[in-house]
């Protein structure tokens, strides 16, 4: 069972790492990032969050928590359920300003840390890693250039590496978004939109873990409907009618137009609709046309209704002067909008 942990006093650096697999390198990925992180002199404690499995990472663990006096933690899940809600549930139980996140084995080489951790003492929301150069197979990063190349044109960013979870980021930043399902992949491009200081930082690549080559059939159908949703979190959040009303239209124009075409051919060429299953088609076409412009009106009704509760933008400082001084204030009561 989860550990509770000793203090509630708050940490420089909360570490969470979701562990999926029961030979997860728990033991590795602790001691590596707690001597990067005592040299950097930060404070820090690391959340253990297993996803359904238990296996030698278990008892690694438990055996950590020991040795580290309560600065390791660990959370057990009784079924799979997610990285997502791994992330969610290790932040919950987090006292970090700043929130670490890393894969179940030393992905990057943990030196790289303290430029993250500088680049948020910059002025940095959220680093995500740029691994370069990669090291695993040509195959594999062709792939992956591929799918952050895609990205890269739907949210007019600069991202080069979304597959990499080794990331760091202010604690506001969770606090302000939310994420599900696979979410978790596209949480630099999800606080970018929102409005946060997104930095890019090359990191030294060590090793990778998963198979070589071509993945399943499964796996690119999960990747093209992630960047749809994507596509639609970032573009039509707000303006549904915009998606549903384009779709639904295409859809009605198209239909309506071969609908006409086999009407006028029955009333001039005295051909059987029985004989025309493009008839049927097209009518279907108009059908759902008119549909899906309907779901855009609906959303759009909601919205409206919604509007008050919802902003596109962040308030980062405010400037303001008082008695001839200029006070800077920080604002942290930033607003947020699922598709800023």
């Amino acid at each position: 069972e989860a550990r509770e942990p000793k203090s509630s006093a708050a940490v420089d650096v909360s570490v969470i790492v979701p562990i999926t697999m029961g030979d997860g390198r728990v033991r590795e990925v602790v001691e590596a990032l707690s001597r990067e992180l005592d040299r950097l002199g930060k404070t820090w404690e690391c959340i253990l969050v297993f996803d359904g499995v238990r296996g030698n990472a278990w008892r690694e663990a438990n055996e950590l928590a020991e040795r580290f006096s309560g600065r390791v933690r660990s959370i057990g899940f009784q079924q799979t359920f997610g990285e997502s809600v791994c992330l969610s549930a290790g932040f919950e139980q987090s006292r970090g300003r700043v929130l670490v996140t890393s894969p179940q084995y030393v992905q990057v080489d943990p030196f790289e840390l303290g430029k993250m951790l500088a680049a948020l003492d910059g002025g940095a929301d959220f680093v995500t890693p740029w691994r370069h150069p990669r090291i695993d197979p040509y195959l594999n990063r062709v792939q992956s250039a591929l799918f952050n190349w895609v990205m890269r044109r739907i949210i007019h960013g600069k991202f080069h590496d979304l597959n990499c979870y080794f990331r760091a980021f202010k604690r506001q930043v969770l606090e302000e978004l939310t994420i599900y399902g696979d979410m978790y992949r596209f949480l630099p491009v999800i606080a970018f939109r929102q409005g946060f200081n997104v930095v890019e930082v090359k990191v030294r690549h060590l090793q990778e873990w998963g198979g070589a080559g071509f993945f399943g059939l499964g796996v690119y159908v999960r990747r093209v409907l992630d960047i749809l949703g994507m596509v639609f979190l970032a573009k039509f959040t707000l303006k549904p009618l915009r998606f549903f009303g384009t779709l639904g239209g295409a859809l009605l124009v198209a239909g309506g137009g071969v609908l006409a075409y086999t009407v006028w051919d029955r009333v001039f060429n005295e051909t059987g609709l029985y004989q025309r299953p493009l008839f049927l088609v097209s009518l279907i076409g108009v059908v759902l046309g008119v549909q899906i412009i309907g779901f855009g009106l609906v959303g759009e009704i909601i919205i409206f209704t919604q509007a008050r509760n919802l902003r596109e933008y962040r308030i980062e400082r405010i400037w303001e002067s008082r008695t001839g001084a200029e006070d800077e204030t920080r604002k942290d009561d930033s607003h947020r909008s699922p598709g800023a």
